[in-house]
């Protein structure tokens, strides 16, 4: 007879426009299971259901066994005293899980010792190490709001993991990641169930299903289309669904038609230099973006891309160098967020959110309805506040916002982290074909190469203190 350490059995969640048909799974000592699907399919409401913490209006049934003691679903409050010890979450938004008052090695520290047990020394050092193993030795003694998106999200990662939790649900625990900084953290993702843990991960990013291996799910719309081991759903999937997900990897996308002749740069940059944390992040840089210009930048973690957007935004000043701005209009210059809850008032609801911007600002309310569509975003949303929707529907409801101020030049970081690939595909094929038709430039931040070669008129590389172009074909050294 099976011994099974996580088991949902016919879990269902309903309210506020949310259905979720029932789901069951069940994971051995050394279990994997990975949640693939669209965005707002249900993927991350379904940890929350097991989780016992769903948000208001939304009611979980079924059963579930977790670490050998069953409960009511219904009954989230049951589970809580198992957070950190028992069962983990990973959460998907790192800034919902982060004390802004804190250092970094602080929050890593006290779950090292009010979860796991340690003194207060052990703890300290544990959480040191914690944050070196994770490349953030540098970042122990920041404020949540010093870091980059990334940055943040691996500290979170750490505290979570702290406790030691025999069963863990990750929730997009790669999302805003570089390439070797992805693969670090996969890696540390199956050290729990190589060491007889079970191990549950949501996320948009089909590579890493394939490196975890074990059990794949996909969902649409709340329901399970496919299921079946990861070599064999990720290789040769059988709905039609799961085909046109792996369709939808970047690496598989047409690339863009040519801009054509490049007009007078809508924004410029000389001998730009910039240093943070008494460390140099780049010096001596020059560009220029063109109106319809995709100008895609790929770099490590932490080397300065959201820098040098804000700089180029008049955000934050330069130490040295100019900056030149073709056009004086207060709504010119806009930035898509990499997280987009630091962007949105959590407090009103959004249909109150887009009000105020059309009405602060003299906007076209008609413009509202056709962009929502194009974005693939549902009417019902507008009555939820930005913590009530998933982060890729947040994310959409960002483009949507900037969109509505018609920019003539806008720095996307990360803009669709959050999607999954067909999402993410149509929402930047829409964000192109919009830049070309409102001869906005675009300046668009991926830690995914293969995204800013498939998107992108030109790929510049930053990192090492210097800005370099980088070829047409897909440069090795970024993959």
């Amino acid at each position: 007879m099976s011994v099974y350490l996580l088991q949902a059995e016919d879990l269902s969640i309903q309210g506020e426009g949310v259905t979720i048909a029932p789901f069951s799974c069940a994971l051995e000592a050394g279990g994997r299971l990975t949640l693939l699907g669209e965005t707002g399919s249900g993927k991350s409401l379904i940890a929350q259901a097991i989780m016992g913490s769903l948000p208001r209006g939304l009611v979980a049934r079924g059963r579930l066994l977790i670490d050998g003691e069953r409960f009511a679903a219904a009954d989230g409050r049951s589970r809580r005293a198992l957070w950190g010890r028992r069962l983990a979450l990973l959460p998907q938004e790192p800034w919902h899980a982060l004390d802004p008052t804190m250092r970094a090695v602080a929050q890593v520290a006290e779950s090292h010792r009010h979860v796991a047990g340690r003194d207060r020394r052990a703890a300290h050092r544990a959480a040191w190490a914690d944050l070196t193993e994770l490349g953030l030795a540098t970042a122990g003694s920041k404020l949540p709001g010093e870091l980059s998106g990334g940055m943040a999200q691996r500290v979170a990662f750490a505290a979570a993991s702290a406790g030691g939790a025999p069963i863990v649900i990750a929730d997009e625990p790669t999302k805003g990641l570089d390439a070797p900084r992805r693969d670090a953290v996969v890696e540390l993702l199956a050290r729990t169930p190589e060491r007889g843990g079970a191990l549950v991960t949501i996320t948009h990013d089909i590579d890493v299903a394939r490196r975890l291996g074990g059990e794949v799910v996909i969902l649409r719309q709340g329901r399970v289309v496919e299921r079946g081991p990861a070599r064999q759903v990720l290789t040769h999937p059988q709905s039609e669904y799961g085909q046109r997900l792996l369709e939808a990897e970047p690496g598989r996308w047409p690339r863009p038609a040519p801009l054509g002749e490049r007009q007078a740069a809508v924004v410029s940059a000389r001998g730009l230099a910039k240093a943070r944390g008494g460390r140099e992040l780049f010096r001596d840089l020059s560009l220029a973006v063109s109106p319809g210009e995709i100008v895609g930048v790929v770099g490590p973690s932490g080397c300065g891309k959201s820098t040098l957007g804000d700089m180029l935004l008049g955000m934050t000043p330069a130490d040295n160098g100019d900056i030149h701005r073709a056009v004086d209009h207060r709504f010119g210059f806009q930035k898509l967020y990499q997280d987009p809850p630091a962007a949105f008032s959590p407090h009103w609801r959004l249909s109150r959110l887009l009000d105020d911007l059309v009405r602060r600002h003299r906007l076209d309310r008609a413009a509202i309805g056709p962009l929502m569509a194009r974005l693939g975003l549902d009417d019902h949303l507008l009555a939820r506040r930005p913590g009530e929707i998933s982060g890729g529907e947040l994310q959409r409801f960002a483009i949507l916002r900037v969109l509505l101020l018609e920019p003539c030049f806008l720095f996307a970081d990360e803009p669709t982290s959050r999607l999954d690939p067909i999402t993410q595909r149509q929402t930047l094929e829409l964000l192109v074909e919009l830049a070309r038709e409102r001869r906005c430039g675009v300046m668009l931040v991926s830690h995914d190469p293969a995204l800013i070669e498939r998107i992108c008129d030109r790929r510049i590389a930053l990192g090492d203190g210097r800005l370099r172009e980088v070829e047409p074909e897909l440069d090795p050294a970024l993959a």
